[in-house]
């Protein structure tokens, strides 16, 4: 089980998107134990990205709400989330 850092960007991130809507932060907390413990299917739907964002990966907290995160040797990275729209856009 590799630990999870957070970027300064997601951090700023989680406390503007997630952090102030309680349903939302148990959905965060749940999927991301979940997630850290090795489950990558549904519901995390976990898939690589392209584009700009090529090289990472997201999973889904909840309908539209993502994790954008990056895998090395040491860690998962997380480095935004929040809805489709602002994390891709």
């Amino acid at each position: 089980m590799k630990p999870i850092r957070l970027s300064k960007y997601f951090e700023k991130s989680y406390k503007k998107r997630i952090a102030p809507v309680e349903n939302m932060r148990n959905a965060y907390i749940a999927r991301v134990a979940a997630f850290q413990a090795g489950e990558r299917g549904q519901p995390h739907n976990d898939h690589s990205l392209k584009g700009n964002l090529k090289g990472k990966r997201a999973f889904s907290i909840a309908g539209d709400v993502r994790v954008v995160y990056e895998e090395t040797k040491e860690a998962l990275i997380f480095l935004d989330t929040g809805s489709h729209n602002q994390v891709y856009n």
